[in-house]
């Protein structure tokens, strides 16, 4: 017997039609702050970066093939990194199906990593991906853009291992790095858009802000137990290839 409540479907669709007014609201909120990042201004990229990728170096504006709009995901796999992080593993295992799509309406989806390229590809090769990686190995462009920490940054936290969630414990022991190897990368999205051969950032998030890209998390939020996290956040996740 459950312990959930349990109405008459009249009863129900009273209630589901009251949270669908909210949800409607929700909607637009979201549409309007669509808007808003659009009008976001833009800050020209002035310094030159160059990117190890598969068929050589490439610069930030080579980046775009040719394309008008770049996003990048700055996923975490720092040098000291054996593999990838787990829960930007589960963000990517989802993003080939998306290339046509965002080609078609003229984005680029690259990731970027500070691992050497011989790392990534073979990670990329494991995980069976196809979207372009590149690595920022020789260049400042991840630390520059909140995807990446140098040592010295790390070690000026103070960082108290015992205060941090659980979850950092967890994925250090996953890519193969203590906590502070694990804390030099960071989970970030950076936009940038190509005009008159000029490149311009146009936005960027971090932290919970790239959860758009977990495609499985609005999907949780719509059944019973929802994500199931707790104080246990994102301790669950794992590599595609390692659920039991």
């Amino acid at each position: 017997m459950t312990d959930h409540k349990v109405v008459s479907r009249q009863e129900w669709q009273a209630v589901r039609d009251e949270l669908l007014q909210r949800e409607k609201e929700h909607t637009r909120t979201a549409d309007e702050l669509a808007r808003q990042r659009r009008e976001l201004p833009w800050v020209a990229v002035e310094k030159e970066y160059r990117f190890d990728a598969d068929d050589g170096t490439r610069t930030l504006a080579g980046l775009f093939d040719g394309r008008s709009q770049l996003l990048i995901y700055h996923f975490m796999f720092g040098p000291s990194y054996a593999a990838g992080c787990p829960v930007n593993s589960s963000m990517a295992d989802g993003f080939d199906g998306l290339l046509p799509h965002l080609h078609a309406r003229d984005v680029t989806l690259v990731l970027v990593s500070q691992a050497p390229l011989a790392k990534l590809q073979g990670y990329k090769q494991r995980m069976g991906w196809n979207v372009p990686w590149v690595s920022a190995a020789d260049t400042d462009f991840n630390v520059d853009f909140g995807g990446s920490y140098t040592p010295e940054q790390v070690l000026s936290w103070g960082l108290d291992e015992s205060a941090l969630p659980p979850v950092v414990a967890v994925n250090a022991a996953a890519t193969g790095t203590d906590v502070a190897g694990y804390l030099s990368e960071s989970p970030a999205v950076s936009v940038f858009t190509r005009r008159d051969g000029a490149v311009y950032q146009t936005y960027a998030t971090a932290g919970r802000g790239v959860e758009f890209l977990m495609g499985y998390y609005p999907i949780l939020d719509r059944v019973p137990n929802g994500r199931d996290e707790g104080d246990a956040f994102q301790t669950w996740i794992r590599r595609h290839d390692e659920y039991v």
